[in-house]
């Protein structure tokens, strides 16, 4: 299953984060890291049901993945 990194916007109610993680979970998702300096996380999901958390309009999706700088 694919990676994703979910964060909170800006200005988003605190509670929303925790309702994310429920709902990712609920939806077949498995938490594998929780961020401490920035209000987010990593999520496993299947990847046909990626598009079900792009629904909750308080959070950022994106597919984890290499960073390269050059």
């Amino acid at each position: 299953m694919p990676m994703y990194n979910i964060t909170l916007k800006d200005g988003a109610p605190a509670d929303q984060l925790s309702k994310a993680k429920d709902d990712a979970k609920n939806q077949g998702g498995e938490i594998k890291h929780e961020f401490t300096l920035i209000k987010g996380f990593t999520v496993e999901f299947p990847a046909d049901r990626a598009t079900t958390l792009e629904t909750n309009e308080h959070i950022h999706v994106e597919q984890d993945g290499a960073v390269k700088t050059q």
